[in-house]
């Protein structure tokens, strides 16, 4: 099986599967327990905290939390009472909790993926109380112009929340901004545990309640999960130049391999480890039935089973016919120029099959 589906979970990090492995063997203490294993427990927490807070900016604290989607949730159910402004683009995570709020309005984006910066000029005025906005798009790999949202933001006196699932350790993040989200499992961590990153001064309303553990959230933390997102934030620190150079050149293999697809979304602002790329008529069931040992995604995970096309793709003015015959694929780390060559071919193949049966 060659796996493209990175976008969706990132394999786990043998180092960090080894940080994991002697709180799930033979540690088991609480860490919030004041005796000698609780605070042993304790210390690996803290240890992972401070490597996750690494490549976050400074002047804030880490709160762990279950995965991004809960820490998304906090940041913009907790805000202070006012407009929410966010963006077309945005995972359902953002876009239904925006929704919950009693003010909200979602900025359009080009055809490129960008969001419309006059627009948003327009909309983030004082009044304003949050800006929510992905760093890196997790179904079209653009990066969003964050600086410039972050700038709009501060002068309006509002929160900037970056969700920076996909750009995390790989595309800068706005040193301006007031709320970070993350994921471990997104960066070659263990499923179950993110983090909600929140500048010095900021205070947020709790989404759960029931001992306060975090600051702000409750709920008892995991050694296990916490050592193995410190393990696989502090890889991504030490091979981030390796890492980057690797994706770079999977990308010019799938550019070359791919010839008669056509990308959605900007090539330039785009991280490369994210290629979105649709061929007409191509009926993406039927490929993903003739190419089985190739892992890849017609969209996002999130929405996969829904029945509807992406509301990305819409947003970027694609026709429904577009948007049904476009693939996500995602190659990292640990992905081979052989064996992603290899599996380019074979859907290229498969593709061109189902239109000369047409």
């Amino acid at each position: 099986m060659t796996y493209l589906d990175y976008q969706a979970t990132t394999p786990l990090a043998p180092e960090a599967l080894e940080a994991m492995l002697p709180w799930l063997r033979d540690q088991h203490a609480n860490p919030h327990s004041p005796h000698r294993p609780g605070r042993a427990a304790r210390g690996a927490v803290e240890l992972a905290r401070d490597r996750v807070a690494a490549l976050l900016p400074s002047r804030g604290r880490v709160a762990f939390t279950a995965g991004a989607t809960e820490a998304l949730n906090w940041a913009i159910k907790g805000a202070p009472t006012g407009r929410v402004v966010t963006i077309a683009t945005e995972h359902a995570a953002v876009l239904d909790s925006v929704a919950a709020r009693d003010d909200s309005l979602v900025l359009p984006v080009g055809a490129d993926g960008s969001v419309d910066l006059a627009a948003a000029e327009r909309a983030i005025v004082p009044g304003v109380a949050l800006v929510a906005a992905m760093l890196v798009n997790n179904e079209i790999g653009v990066i969003q112009p964050l600086d410039a949202l972050a700038a709009m933001a501060k002068r309006a006196g509002a929160l900037l929340l970056c969700d920076a699932v996909q750009g995390y350790g790989r595309v800068p993040i706005p040193a301006d901004a007031d709320l970070v989200a993350v994921s471990a499992h997104k960066v070659y961590g263990p499923k179950g545990i993110g983090a909600l990153w929140i500048r010095d001064g900021v205070t947020l309303a709790p989404l759960l309640h029931g001992g306060d553990q975090e600051g702000g959230r409750s709920g008892t933390l995991s050694p296990a999960l916490c050592a193995g997102f410190g393990a696989a934030a502090l890889l991504l620190a030490e091979r981030r130049e390796a890492d980057a150079a690797h994706v770079e050149r999977l990308w010019q293999v799938a550019r070359e391999r791919l010839p008669g697809w056509t990308i959605n979304g900007t090539t330039e602002a785009r991280y490369r480890g994210n290629l979105s790329v649709r061929r007409d008529g191509v009926d993406v069931a039927r490929l993903m039935s003739d190419v089985r040992d190739v892992a890849f995604s017609a969209g996002s995970a999130c929405a996969s089973g829904s029945g509807r096309s992406s509301h990305v793709l819409r947003a970027l003015g694609l026709s429904e016919a577009e948007a049904r015959s476009t693939i996500r694929l995602g190659f990292g780390r640990y992905t081979r120029e052989d064996e992603l060559a290899a599996a380019l071919d074979r859907l290229d193949a498969a593709a061109s099959a189902q239109r000369i049966a047409a």
